[in-house]
Order: structure tokens, then sequence, then C-alpha cells
């Protein structure tokens, strides 16, 4: 009886990056033994280290979001935009394409040098978007190589637009190959928006040569501007690493304030690096970092049609080629492209639309690293647990209801809740040192963290949420007004 060949560790791998992200997770892990281990001890090692230490020079003051009548004030957990240098191999470009009734920019263009190559992680809501199916169609027919462009547009998803939508993508993406001299497939598109509205691709065709004429390698402030919608502030991430070495810069900027939740974090992020990896090691990077950053964040439990996460290799730095996502030069890299995606991530939280608290919520004791994990969204994604932080009340027996509801096995006996260094409940009774003015103190703080122990085993987890206020009403009620 013959027998089919073995796969290779790498392989495997690859297969995994077609599926969905909790699979892909659990795929890489085994596929990358060794690799899988030493990334496991290291996310440890970095959780609580703080958000920005890899910046190398002062951050100017995040800019203001887009001007309009109804303005929205910025959030008070928001965080300055980074001084992010130029990435060698990268220009960018925006412009104002008139999808908003008010002047702002809102449209982004990217252009990449001959040899860069491309990964993605998208949605996987089961409505979709025109753009997202292009991204996916032609990265898997290039396996991502040769990306020369990235069109964005906010102020139109163009999602649930059927036939035409796809056409006007296409239009689109045959205009820039033409004015960057590329084949279609080298274009990728994304947008952001009102879903059901059809994209006026005129509006962005139209655009496109002036836009050329601005091109330049540092307008990542004005870039982070252009792709917002109910975002109070812009958003990126910068980090330094070395390869074999040789120095290399990794930035990002993304866009997301509400319909975020956990399976591709509406939500773009765009993140861009000099190094020179091949598409398949860069996918495999893409797909493992996912799951601990944009995966582990929620602002109001609905997932978008339209969640991209786009990563660009220039190849420019003058580090060695990497083609393995394993390979050892690889490590110092490996750990500061987590940290921007991280970064971007929590950002997302902090801009949560009328948010007021930044809260992580920690789980552990449980089964399996899953159950832990239902158990935090679970808690994260409660409408009462979050209405209870937005009113400074540590209402701990919510948090109880939320851990019980995610029908997840706990130990009830064993339950523990503390808010910050403060216990609330112990052993599943109310915590003899309990004091209430010491909680209530705690609670008015802008940064919380909530602690779990659910005690029927060695599983753990983290996710980071914000509260619900008012405001998140009045802003996604007036949404179309």
């Amino acid at each position: 009886m013959s027998r089919k060949p073995r796969k290779s560790a790498s392989q495997a791998a690859l297969e995994a990056a077609a599926k969905p992200v909790e699979v892909v997770g659990q795929t890489l892990e085994r596929a990358f033994d060794p690799l899988a281990s030493a990334l496991k001890r290291a996310a440890l090692r970095r959780a609580d280290r703080n958000a920005r230490q890899f910046e190398t020079a002062p951050p100017p003051t995040a800019p203001a979001a887009p001007a309009s009548k109804s303005a929205m004030p910025v959030s008070p957990l928001a965080v300055p935009f980074p001084a992010i240098p130029p990435i060698a191999g990268v220009e960018l470009a925006t412009g104002r394409a008139g999808f908003y009734k008010h002047e702002r920019d809102d449209l982004l263009v990217m252009r990449f040098p001959q040899g860069a190559s491309a990964a993605g992680v998208f949605t996987r809501h089961r409505v979709g978007s025109a753009p997202v199916d292009w991204c996916q169609r032609h990265l898997a027919m290039t396996k991502g190589e040769g990306v020369h462009a990235l069109v964005v547009n906010a102020g139109c998803a163009n999602s649930f637009t059927g036939k035409p939508g796809a056409d006007a993508v296409r239009r689109v993406c045959s205009a820039a190959a033409k004015r960057f001299d590329c084949r279609q497939r080298d274009v990728l598109v994304a947008s952001t928006g009102v879903i059901g509205v059809l994209l006026d691709d005129a509006r962005i065709t139209q655009r496109l040569p002036e836009i050329e004429q601005r091109l330049k390698p540092d307008a990542w402030a004005q870039a982070a501007g252009a792709i917002m919608t109910t975002d109070t502030f812009a958003k990126g991430a910068f980090a330094e690493a070395r390869i074999d070495g040789v120095p290399v810069k990794i930035a990002g900027i993304c866009k997301g304030s509400g319909m975020i939740a956990p399976d591709m974090a509406t939500m773009l992020a765009f993140v861009v690096t000099d190094a020179a990896i091949a598409p398949a090691a860069l996918q495999i990077l893409a797909s493992l970092y996912t799951r601990n950053t944009f995966n582990a964040v929620t602002v109001d439990g609905d997932r978008s049609t339209n969640d991209t996460l786009l990563l660009f290799a220039t190849g420019q730095s003058g580090a060695p080629r990497i083609s393995r996502a394993g390979d050892h030069r690889l490590a110092d890299f490996r750990d500061k492209l987590e940290h921007v995606l991280m970064d971007l991530a929590q950002q997302l939280v902090r801009d949560g639309e009328g948010a007021n608290k930044f809260i992580k919520v920690s789980v552990t004791g449980a089964e399996s690293h899953a159950s832990a994990r239902k158990i935090a969204r679970t808690v994260c994604e409660s409408p009462l647990v979050k209405t209870a932080f937005a009113g400074e009340d540590a209402n701990w027996g919510r948090i109880v209801m939320a851990v019980g509801r995610a029908d997840e096995p706990i130990d009830r006996d064993k339950l523990s809740v503390r808010f910050g260094d403060l216990w609330a409940a112990q052993d599943g009774l109310v915590a003899k040192s309990y004091d209430e003015a010491k909680m209530s103190a705690y609670m008015k703080r802008q940064e919380l963290e909530v602690s779990i122990d659910v005690g029927t085993g060695r599983g753990s987890a983290e996710m980071w949420t914000c509260d619900l206020t008012k405001r998140y009403v009045e802003i996604n009620g007036d949404y179309r007004s």
C-alpha cells in the first residue's frame, strides 16, 4: 500500500492560513511546536508591558478627528499618534472623494515597490463585502507576491451590494493598475462605512491622478485620519526590530470605534515593514498574532462585514530575506510585530463609541484556553457588566452572572473575582476583606482590571473592552442622520 508523503511543518501551517483564525492558531501551534512554545512564554512576559515602550521619540499631539457639524469629542482614553518615520519602499497620499457631506479626507492610497509581499486576515462575517472578496481572491491567486498598491475609502462599506459592488471594486483596481503601471490583481482595496450602499467608484478613480502627485513616504498621520469613520482620534503604532543584526521598521494604522468584536476585531488595519519576508511566512505571522490582539478586543460584540488586516513587507531595509516564520533570525521581529498589533487593537477599545473606561479582563483557572477565552468574552460583552462600569459600580454580581452564562465548566465554590488588587469575591463567597469605599474609589479610574478565577483547571485568557454609556446609544442612533 502506498503512503502519502508526510507534510512538512511549514506546509501544514500554510494550509492553516486559509482556515478560521481560531483553527489557525491551534494548527500553527502544532506545526511549529518549538516556535509556538517560545511565543507563548514570550506572550506571558509581555502581557503587562507599557503600550508604547518601543517609541524612540516623544510622540506629537494626536491629529484631531475630521471636522463636521456634529464633531464628536475626542475619547478621554485617547493616546497620542506616535512619531512614525518613513518606511523604506512605501509611499502614501490622501484625498477627498466626497463620501461625506462635510469636507474631510476619505481616501487613502499606498504604493509599494516591485517585489513587495502581502498577507491578510479578514472577517468571517457571512455577509462579507466586495473589497474583502477581492482581496481574498487575489491574495490567493498571487500567493501574496507582487502587490503594488492599496486603495482605501471611508464613508461607504460597499457591503451587501452584490455584483454591482464587485464591479465597482474591479473598476477601481483597473484604474489604479493603469495609473501605477501594474496588474489589476496587484491592487488591493478596503472600504468602511454604511452597509448596503453601492460604492460610487467614479469618486475614487477621478481622484487618482492628483493623489499620485502627492504620494510621499511620511504621511502616516494623514493616512490614519483619512480612514476614520466614527473614530475620535487617529490610531498608529511603530516599532523597530533587528533581523540578523540589521535594523528594520514596522509601522501600522487602523480605524475602528463601533461594531468591534473578536473575529477580526467596523475595523481596518494596515501594517507595513521594510523587512524582506516571503509572503508565506508573512501570512503565518499575520494569522498567528491576530488571535491574541485584534481578536481579543471587543467594544459592543458586533463584528463587521469589512474587517481587514493587511500586512505588507517592502524588502527595502537591507536585511536578509526570510522565508520561514520560525526562522530564529525573526525572533525580535516577531516580538515587535505582536507589539504593534496589540497597540493598535487596544486603541480600538480606547476609542470605543462613547467609552470612558478601558478595561482588561483576565480569566484563570479555566479548563482550557478556549474556555477561558469564551468566559472572558462573555464578561466583556455583557451589557449589564459594561453599564456597571459606566456607572462606576463594582457590581461583581453581574460579573459572576456573566461567568455562569458563558456555559463553560466552572467551580462555583472556588470562583473568585478581583478588581485591581481588591478582592470582591473569594471561593464562592463575598471576600472577607471586601471594602465598599476602597472599591468605589478604584472604580473611578479610567483604566481598570478585573481578574476572575473559575477554579477548574490551568487555562487562561485576556481580553480588553470598554464601558457602555448613553453616548454609545446617541452615536449609533444618529449614525445615518
